[in-house]
Parts: structure tokens; C-alpha cells; sequence
């Protein structure tokens, strides 16, 4: 059983949303493996947007030239992967200064337009496990089961710092904590798809657990989900 989302007949649909670090790549990943979804990775677009931006060398507080790239630009994701232009470009959308630059992206309402008409056309009537900071209010409103996913500001630093070191960059907590303060702030007042849990989305936090609890309660809510609505899993 599938049921109707934007005029089209769609599989089911499963958004994480939430701030950096708590997990939602690494749970959402997860979750769509076990039960047999695609997994999309929304953050990789805006970054990839970003990186565009960069090699090209655009003026940041040009937002008419950003939306025009988004649009031209050719993102394709596969799992771990990210593609930009057809180059595998998925060690270099996650560094520090892309984290620090993707806001230009992320925060102009000409680009999220394009991304978000780009991740509506990718899912289809797919089922998929969605991660991003909108998914379940602005991009799939309708969706099958929302997930809000957090943790402490400390904690999540602390998984984003380790994630930096294991690609040998050199940066500290201090400086982790202060950047993530200044995105989460970033990501909570843009005027357009602002980080906020859905009002029906079920709020978990993953402070003190690990990331296979985590998974195995979404997992146990997705099966439950999925039983009601005839979809099949692996």
C-alpha cells in the first residue's frame, strides 16, 4: 500500500531532522540499509552547492549567482558517496571551511527552492530514509514517520571534532563547539526551512546512548509504521 504525497503516488518516506552532530547521517545511513530505502543526504547538496561556489570563486553575498549555479550544477548521490559535476568530491564537501561557508547556501531561499524541487524528483515514489534540517516541515510535510534527532551541544562537538580528526584536520573542541554555536544559530533563524522539529515528529535524544539503540528504537518505529501501511521491508 502506498498512498498519495505532492500529486504523485509514493512509496514511504521516513525524514531525520536535527543539528549537526547529532548523528543523523550515520543513523539515517543505517536505517536505510537495514530496511532495504534509499538513503538521501540532503546536508551533501547544500554542500556541494557550496563547494561549486567555491571553486568558482562566486561572491558570497552574490545570492542571485548561487541560485543560478544551484540550478546548473549536477549532484549525484550514492551512499557514502557525493558527486559533483561528475567528480567524486565526498572528502572534500565536509571539511571545516566548507562547514563554515555552507550557510551562504543553506540560508539563501532561491537555492533551498531548487534543492528542495531536486529531492522531491530524487525520492519519486521511492522508499527512502531522508536526513536533513527540514525534511519532515518543508520537504516532505506529509511524510510516513518524522524523526527529530539532538543531542547536548557538548556531545555533538565532541562526535563532530572526532569526525574532523579522522580526516586529519587540526582543529579543537573549543573551535568545533564555537562553529557548530554559530551554524545551529544560523540554521534556527533563516527565514525559509529553519531547523524545527515537526510538530509530529517523535524527538529523541542520543546523549548517552549509542548510535545502535538509537537505530534499533527508529528501526522499531519504521517496522511498526510499516505494518500500518502495508509496506514491505527487508
Amino acid at each position: 500500500m502506498t498512498s498519495w504525497k505532492f500529486g504523485i503516488l509514493a512509496g514511504m518516506i521516513i525524514t531525520i531532522d536535527g543539528p549537526a552532530g547529532a548523528g543523523k547521517s550515520t543513523v539515517a545511513r543505517s536505517l536505510a540499509r537495514r530496511l532495504g530505502f534509499m538513503f538521501l543526504d540532503t546536508g551533501a547538496m547544500y554542500r556541494a552547492v557550496t563547494l561549486a561556489a567555491l571553486r568558482r570563486k562566486l561572491p558570497w553575498d552574490d545570492g542571485a549567482a548561487l541560485v543560478d549555479l544551484a540550478g546548473r550544477v549536477r549532484i549525484y548521490l550514492d551512499d557514502d558517496s557525493v558527486w559533483l559535476d561528475g567528480d567524486d568530491v565526498s572528502d572534500a564537501v565536509r571539511t571545516t571551511q566548507i562547514t563554515t561557508l555552507v550557510k551562504h547556501a543553506a540560508n539563501n531561499p532561491g537555492v533551498r527552492e531548487q534543492l528542495v524541487a531536486q529531492q522531491r524528483a530524487v525520492v519519486g515514489d521511492k522508499n527512502v530514509v531522508t536526513e536533513g534540517r527540514d525534511q519532515g516541515t518543508v520537504v516532505f510535510p506529509h511524510a510516513d514517520l518524522k524523526i527529530f534527532l539532538t543531542a547536548g551541544p557538548e556531545e555533538r562537538a565532541r562526535r563532530r571534532l572526532r569526525d574532523f580528526q579522522a580526516r586529519g584536520e587540526r582543529i579543537t573542541l573549543e573551535e568545533v563547539l564555537a562553529k557548530q554555536n554559530a551554524r545551529d544559530a544560523s540554521d534556527a533563524e533563516r527565514d525559509v526551512g529553519p531547523l524545527v522539529a515537526a510538530a509530529d515528529a517523535v524527538q529523541i535524544v542520543s546523549d548517552g546512548r549509542t548510535l545502535e539503540q538509537v537505530i534499533d528504537q527508529i528501526e522499531g518505529l519504521a517496522r511498526a509504521c510499516g505494518e500500518r501501511t502495508g509496506v514491505r521491508m527487508s
